[in-house]
C-alpha cells in the first residue's frame, strides 16, 4: 500500500512576531509547506495589516491581512509585561524557528532576543528581517521597499531611456529580500540544526538581498567599468530583440527573441527577413531596427499580434493586465489562484511531488470578547499545548497579557 508522505515542513514550529508584508509572506510560504506558524500580535492594534487597504470594514480584517496570513494560528501577547515574556519563552522552548522584523535591538530590550532564547533552546533558528541589517551605519534607519531598492542601486536601473526611475508595483525588497531570502536562510539553518543540534541567527537585510540580485548591473560594471543609463542595457531596452513595443490600441507586446533561432522566426513571422542580422545590434543599426519594429507594431492592435505569435513560438507575448493574467489558461492550468475565506488568493509558487497544497485554515480571526473583537482567537488552545492550565490562561487574560 502506498502512503502519502507528510507535508515537507510538518513538525516545524514557528513563532512569528512579524507584521505587514515581508515577514508574514515569509512565514506564509513556510506555513503553506506544512510548518505550524503561530502568529503573535500585541494586545493593542496587533498587526497593522488588519486595518490597511481594501476590505477593512469595521470589525473585519483587510484583504491584505487575510491573504498573507492563511494557514497560521493567532495568539495575542503583551511582551512589555514580564509575564508576557515568560509566556513567550515557554513557547520558545518548544519552537524550531522565531521570526521577527523589529528594528535592531528591540527584541533584546523586550527580553526575547536570540541570546536569551538560545540559552533555553540551543537548536532555535532565530531570523531577524530588517531594512539594512543588524550592523553598519544605517542599521537603525527607518525605511520601506522603495528605500531599500533605491539604496541598493536597483531602482536606478528600472525605467525607460531618458525617463525617471519607475516605481515597480511589485515590492522587490520586501518580497525578494524580506520574504524569499528569509525563507531560504531559515530553511538552511533548520537543516543545519537538525544535523548538529545547534541553531543559528539569521540576519536578513532587504537592502542586501536587493543588491545581491543586481546581476545585470554588476556585469556591466565588470565589463564596461560602469552601468549604462536605464533603458539602454542589454535586458532593459538596449537590444531591439528584447524589448517592449506599443501596439495600435496603446497596449504593448513583449519581444524576448534573444537567441538567433527565435529572432529569425520572429523576422519571418512579421515579414521582415532583412532584419535577421540586426537583432542583437547596438548603436545606429540597433536604433534603426527598433524604429522599424516600433512602426510595424503600431500598425495593428494587440489582438492581431497576440494571435500571430500564438502560432509562432519565438518568445513574443502580449503584456497582460493583472486581471488578464488571472484568467490566463496557463496560470489557471497551474491552479495559481485558490478560493480561501471567500477571497481569491495565490497558491504557492512551486509544486512538489507527493504534496498537494491545502489551506488548513484562513487567517487568524478576531476573538469575540463581549461586543469587542480582539486578535488572538487561537491563544487559549496554543497555551494549553505548552502546559498552561485553564486558570492560568484566565489570569493571563484578566491581566491583559493575552
Amino acid at each position: 500500500m502506498t502512503t502519502t508522505p507528510p507535508a515537507p515542513l510538518a513538525g516545524i514550529k514557528i513563532l512569528d512576531l512579524t507584521r505587514l508584508l515581508p515577514g508574514p509572506v515569509c512565514t506564509l510560504h513556510l506555513a503553506d509547506l506544512g510548518a505550524e506558524v503561530i502568529k503573535i500580535e500585541d494586545t493593542g492594534a496587533g498587526d497593522y495589516a488588519r486595518t490597511m487597504g481594501l476590505g477593512a470594514a469595521p470589525g473585519e480584517d483587510s484583504y491584505f491581512f487575510r491573504i498573507v496570513n492563511r494557514n497560521k494560528r493567532g495568539l495575542r501577547l503583551d511582551l512589555k509585561q514580564s509575564s508576557g515574556v515568560a509566556v513567550f519563552l515557554r513557547l520558545a522552548r518548544e519552537a524550531d524557528v522565531i521570526v521577527e522584523s523589529f528594528r535592531p535591538g528591540v527584541v533584546d530590550r523586550l527580553g526575547v532576543g536570540y541570546a536569551v532564547v538560545k540559552e533555553i533552546n540551543p537548536r532555535i533558528v532565530y531570523c531577524a528581517i530588517t531594512g539594512y541589517g543588524q550592523d553598519g551605519p544605517w542599521r537603525d534607519r527607518a525605511g520601506h521597499d522603495l528605500n531599500y531598492i533605491a539604496t541598493s542601486g536597483v531602482l536606478d536601473q528600472i525605467g525607460v531611456a531618458d525617463g525617471a526611475p519607475a516605481i515597480p508595483n511589485l515590492q522587490i525588497g520586501d518580497l525578494l529580500g524580506g520574504a524569499l531570502t528569509a525563507a531560504m536562510g531559515i530553511l538552511a539553518a533548520v537543516i543545519g540544526a537538525r544535523a548538529s543540534g545547534t541553531g543559528r541567527y539569521v540576519d536578513v537585510s532587504m537592502t542586501d538581498a536587493s543588491f545581491a540580485h543586481g546581476y545585470s548591473a554588476l556585469l556591466s560594471v565588470l565589463g564596461r567599468g560602469q552601468t549604462l543609463p536605464r533603458g539602454s542595457d542589454d535586458l532593459d531596452g538596449g537590444l531591439p530583440g528584447y524589448g517592449l513595443y506599443r501596439t495600435q490600441d496603446g497596449r504593448f507586446m513583449a519581444v524576448g527573441a534573444l537567441e538567433p533561432k527565435f529572432w529569425h522566426l520572429f523576422c519571418d513571422a512579421i515579414g521582415k527577413p532583412e532584419l535577421k542580422p540586426r537583432g542583437l545590434m547596438r548603436g545606429a543599426d540597433g536604433e534603426r531596427t527598433r524604429a522599424a519594429l516600433e512602426t510595424l507594431f503600431t500598425s495593428q492592435p494587440l489582438d492581431h499580434w497576440a494571435a500571430l505569435f500564438e502560432r509562432v513560438d519565438c518568445g513574443v507575448t502580449p503584456v497582460l493586465t493583472f486581471e488578464e493574467a488571472m484568467r490566463h489558461p496557463q496560470l489557471q492550468a497551474r491552479s495559481m489562484l485558490r478560493e480561501v475565506d471567500g477571497l481569491r488568493q495565490f497558491a504557492p509558487p512551486l509544486k512538489l511531488s507527493d504534496y498537494d497544497f491545502a489551506v488548513r485554515s484562513p487567517a487568524p480571526k478576531h476573538e469575540a470578547s463581549g461586543a469587542t473583537p480582539a486578535v488572538g482567537a487561537d491563544g487559549a488552545a496554543i497555551l494549553r499545548e505548552v502546559g498552561f492550565a485553564d486558570d492560568e490562561i484566565d489570569m493571563l487574560r484578566a491581566s491583559g497579557v493575552i
